[in-house]
């Protein structure tokens, strides 16, 4: 079962770096903010899977933080105004 979750944590890996690319090279800002809102979701994902493979209850914790700390990084985004170029 353990190997099957590694699997789990190494393919939402694959999703971060997915996401990386996105938000480097995304052509507005919108996009780059769903790329980080990407990120933080798939860290959730992977910090779950990871206190199960580990048997570490804290990284439920971390994970709660992280998604709470994303939800309010996107509604930072949304409240803010648009800058000249019109992203």
């Amino acid at each position: 079962m353990n190997g099957f979750l590694l699997v789990i944590a190494l393919v939402l890996l694959a999703t971060m770096a997915a996401s990386l690319i996105r938000g480097v090279h995304g052509p507005a800002a919108a996009d780059r903010m769903m790329a980080a809102q990407l990120l933080g979701t798939t860290g959730v994902g992977i910090l779950l899977v990871l206190a199960q493979v580990l048997t570490l209850p804290a990284l439920v914790d971390v994970a709660l933080v992280f998604a709470l700390l994303a939800a309010v990084a996107t509604a930072a985004f949304t409240r803010r105004p648009p800058d000249e170029e019109g992203d």
